[in-house]
C-alpha cells in the first residue's frame, strides 16, 4: 500500500472538501480530537507512526475577531501547530502542504498582492498565519504555503452560506460592504489546483483564489442573482459595519506563481461560484 496523506482540520470546510476529493486514496483524517496540533510529541509519534507521504494542513482559527480576544489560541493554533508539523515532517522526509491567507498582508495596496510583495498583517490572526508560514519555511524544506482568500465550500460556514439564509427571508434590504475587494474561491478550487500541485517537485508560497475581482457587495449580487434571490441589496461602507479585527480593503492575490511554473490558472471566481451553487444548491 502506497504511503497515506493525512489531513488535519479534516471536519472543517476546506478539510471536508479535501476527504471528498480524495476519496479513493489512501487517507488518514485527523481532527482537534483525534491530535492535537499543538502538542509537538503528540505530532512526532503520529508522523513517525503513519510516515505519510504528505501532510495537508486544513487545520487553523479563522474566526478573525475571536483571534483578537484569544490572541494566545491563535498563536497556538496558527503558528505552533504548523510549527511542530514542519519538524516532524522535515525528520521524516515528508512534504507539508499548509493552508495560510490574504490577511498576512497589510491589504492597502492598490493592486494585488503577489508571492514576493512585502507582508504586514494588521490583526492578530494575520500575523499567527504569518508565524505559521515562517515556521514552515525555516523548518521543512518539502514544503507548500497556499495563501487562499474568501474562501466556501460545502456545509460552510461561509459568506455564500450567510447570504443564502439571508437571502431567503422576507425583511428590508440588506446592506453589504462594498469597499473591500479579493477574490472569492469554493473549496473545490483549491482542491483541484493542490491535487496538481502535489505532482510537482517544487517547494515554495502559491497564492491559489479565483480570478477576477469582486466586492462584498458583488459577491452578493452574483449569489442571487445565481441562486434566484430576489431580496435587495444595498451597498455600505466598511466604516458602517465596525469589527474587532479591521477588514483588508484589498485581498486580492496575484497568482504569480502558478504562471512562472507553468500550471494551468486558478477558473473565473463567478464560474466557480455558479459550479458550487450547481453541485450544492443549499450551500
Amino acid at each position: 500500500m502506497t504511503a497515506p496523506i493525512l489531513v488535519t482540520g479534516a471536519k472543517g470546510m476546506l478539510g471536508r472538501t479535501v476527504l471528498r476529493r480524495f476519496a479513493g486514496r489512501n487517507i488518514v483524517a485527523s481532527d482537534r480530537a483525534s491530535l492535537d496540533l499543538t502538542d509537538a510529541d503528540a505530532v512526532a509519534v503520529t508522523i513517525a507512526s503513519l510516515r505519510p507521504n504528505v501532510v495537508i494542513n486544513c487545520a487553523a482559527m479563522t474566526t478573525v475577531d475571536r483571534c483578537e480576544s484569544e490572541r494566545d489560541a491563535a498563536f497556538a493554533a496558527n503558528a505552533t501547530a504548523p510549527a511542530n508539523l514542519a519538524t516532524a515532517c522535515q525528520r521524516h522526509g515528508t512534504r507539508l502542504v499548509h493552508i495560510s491567507t490574504d490577511y498576512v498582508f497589510p491589504g492597502n495596496l492598490d493592486r494585488p498582492y503577489h508571492e514576493g510583495d512585502a507582508v504586514g498583517p494588521r490583526t492578530a490572526y494575520g500575523q499567527s498565519k504569518l508565524a505559521g508560514e515562517e515556521a514552515v519555511r525555516r523548518v521543512c524544506a518539502d514544503h507548500l504555503i497556499l495563501r487562499t482568500a474568501w474562501l466556501y465550500g460545502s456545509g460552510g460556514p461561509s459568506f455564500v452560506h450567510t447570504m443564502l439564509k439571508l437571502g431567503s427571508q422576507a425583511g428590508p434590504p440588506l446592506r453589504v460592504v462594498d469597499d473591500q475587494q479579493g477574490n472569492p474561491t469554493s473549496t473545490d478550487a483549491l482542491v483541484t489546483a493542490i491535487i496538481t500541485l502535489l505532482d510537482q517537485p517544487r517547494a515554495g508560497t502559491v497564492h491559489l483564489s479565483c480570478t477576477g475581482e469582486a466586492s462584498w457587495f458583488s459577491f452578493a449580487q452574483a449569489i442571487f442573482e445565481s441562486h434566484g434571490i430576489t431580496r435587495s441589496l444595498v451597498p455600505c461602507t466598511t466604516a458602517e459595519f465596525p469589527r474587532p479585527a479591521p477588514r483588508p480593503a484589498n485581498s486580492r492575490l496575484e497568482k504569480r506563481t502558478l504562471y512562472e511554473w507553468g500550471l494551468a490558472p486558478m477558473p473565473p471566481w463567478q464560474n466557480a461560484l455558479n459550479t458550487y451553487l450547481h453541485d450544492f444548491p443549499a450551500g
